[in-house]
């Protein structure tokens, strides 16, 4: 199974694949993508069913497993080998996954999925099911929640500790995404048991926003506890998705895993 899959793509260097998190898009690594670009070969990749990524064929689930395939697939195309993969949230068990299969040289996962404890999953499960309701209101209402900055902070406030930072295009474009993006119920239906108990045999680093909502902190206490080998970072007020509130560390710990990996791989050789 391939389906290819939309991507954006700059710089030279190490390859080194950005994953967003369900219902998201690509353009969520905005806030560190050219700056990342000035060091690596960064493609930021839309997964298939969200942003302009066409959904799975008939019949394709949204499983784990075929979503690591289909990544893998498209490394190939892209003509890439092992890059270092980004993830948040969904794309953080993504891509702790793909370190488990050993395809990638390094993992940095951003408040990753997969580590919930009883009650917080029911509270991730809710409060995602609300935001997806919530993009399907009428274009004029979400345009007009946009334009406000009380809109964009209460529209962005689960997700963000800054969501004021953003533009009223950039928030209405997220709703969109969110509207219209077909792979969202399917995903979540697969991942409401998932949980991940798997060993990563590369530098790994989970970071985990001190503020975040979705994924809340207390369930860093049990990824720290299924994989002590990984480096265990807490980004300081940092919501769930981190890129936005605090851009400059997000790239510092990329930074570093990255460094880790490759000088493991130096001195291997």
């Amino acid at each position: 199974m391939y389906s290819e899959l939309a991507y954006t793509r700059k710089g030279s260097g190490e390859p080194l694949v950005l994953i967003h998190g369900i219902g998201h898009r690509r353009q969520a690594w905005n806030p560190v993508f050219e700056q990342l670009a000035e060091s690596y070969d960064v493609i930021a990749v839309d997964l298939a069913g969200f942003g302009e990524s066409a959904a799975y064929p008939q019949g394709v689930g949204y499983t784990m497993p075929n979503a690591v395939d289909n990544l893998t697939d498209n490394f190939a195309a892209w003509g890439i080998d092992k890059p270092h993969v980004v993830g948040n949230s969904l794309g953080g068990a993504i891509a702790l996954e793909l370190g488990a299969r050993g395809v990638v040289s390094s993992v940095t996962a951003l408040s990753p999925a997969g580590f919930f404890g009883v009650v917080n999953r029911i509270q991730t499960f809710v409060l995602l099911i609300m935001l997806r309701i919530s993009s399907r209101l009428p274009d004029s209402v979400l345009r007009f929640v946009a334009q406000k900055a009380w809109g964009r902070k209460l529209a962005g406030s689960s997700l963000y500790t800054h969501p004021e930072r953003f533009t009223a295009d950039e928030v209405y474009g997220d709703a969109q995404t969110l509207k219209h993006c077909t792979g969202f119920e399917r995903t979540i239906l697969s991942g409401v048991r998932y949980a991940f108990k798997l060993k990563v045999p590369v530098p790994t680093t989970i970071a985990w926003g001190t503020r975040d909502l979705i994924l809340p902190y207390s369930s860093s206490a049990i990824a720290q506890e299924r994989l002590p080998e990984a480096h265990h970072v807490a980004l300081p007020h940092c919501g769930h998705v981190p890129m936005i509130d605090d851009p400059e560390l997000i790239v510092r710990v990329i930074h570093n895993t990255v460094d880790n990996a490759v000088g493991s791989i130096d001195k291997a050789a």
